[in-house]
């Protein structure tokens, strides 16, 4: 199995900002590869380095061998991109943007795949209405289509189910694992961690444009395996500045990581004896999101405590 992107100490400065810090990282081929990061990472920057959109100031990038920079035309044909913002033409139907979409490709006469895109995202209803009448929604399923017209080897989903309904995720998930089975890499930026946890074989994290996280999604749930108790406590409840120490403030409620079901009884006799009242508390398995929340952390978040 060859390398599909290389990326080696990619750095890209805006201004004063340095968006991208020495970023390096590769994916094989056939991977469904996870970008995960908080906003302002460096995802958006670097998709747009590795898609040609923005020059890197220093490093490389290459697609199945073929440098973004320098052998652009075969990078960029290699390579199809679903981007954040709803970028559309509304002159044009949805058919038509595809078949546009298929000539900058220099390809023609390909409706049967065309369709075969529409039916799979939902979009066969759709074909002959123009762009403007569509829906968010809508508009994003098209540009997940557009990406896919000149079926590239390699796929960029940059947060492709933002704003869209449940049936239609679903809908889009089942077609581009099929993809990937049929052994297109897929690269996917994503901030709903379910997602990445169930789809995602490798995962890399960022965090102000460097990588603080690069394994296995399995090894980095095992990195993090336990359980985590989240709590509500009655006002005006105090904790101990033991228990304070090792507790995040997660949307009102108080997290606590914990390495196994036997650390959950003392937790709660240290908080009678604090004479805490629990108004709430709910026990859950470690998952992405937790793994997400401590990578951030121990890369110097600063984080809200309890």
């Amino acid at each position: 199995m060859g390398v599909a992107v290389a990326i080696d100490r990619v750095e890209k400065h805006f201004a004063s900002l340095q968006a991208l810090a020495g970023v390096s990282l590769q994916i094989e081929e056939g991977e469904f590869f996870g970008l995960l990061g908080p906003n302002g990472a460096g995802k958006t920057t670097l998709i747009s380095c590795l898609a040609g959109l923005s020059r890197p100031d220093s490093g490389s990038l290459t697609v199945l061998g073929h440098d973004v920079v320098s052998d652009y035309r075969a990078a960029r044909r290699l390579l199809g991109v679903v981007p954040q913002e709803l970028v559309f033409d509304p002159f044009f139907s949805v058919r038509e943007t595809l078949r546009i979409q298929s000539g900058y490709f220099g390809i023609r006469n390909n409706d049967d795949w065309i369709d075969e895109i529409l039916a799979n995202l939902d979009l066969g209803a759709k074909a002959d209405t123009n762009m403007r009448r569509l829906s968010g929604g809508m508009k994003r399923r098209v540009l997940v289509a557009q990406a896919l017209v000149h079926k590239p080897p390699v796929i960029v989903l940059d947060e492709p189910t933002a704003g869209v309904d449940v049936e239609l995720r679903q809908g889009l998930w089942q077609f581009v694992r099929r993809l990937n089975r049929d052994g297109h890499t897929v690269i996917l930026t994503t901030h709903y961690l379910e997602e990445a946890e169930s789809l995602c074989g490798r995962i890399a994290m960022l965090k102000q444009g460097r990588v603080v996280a690069l394994d296995s999604t399995a090894n980095l749930l095992a990195r993090f395996a336990g359980q985590t108790v989240s709590l509500r406590l009655a006002p005006p409840a105090v904790l101990p500045q033991h228990l304070a120490a090792r507790a995040t403030l997660v949307d009102g409620s108080c997290t606590f990581h914990l390495a196994g079901a036997r650390d959950i009884e003392p937790l709660l006799a240290d908080l009678r004896q604090a004479g805490c009242v629990i108004e709430d508390l709910r026990l859950t398995q470690t998952d992405l999101e937790d793994v997400f929340l401590g990578v951030m952390q121990s890369a110097g978040s600063n984080r809200s405590r309890c």
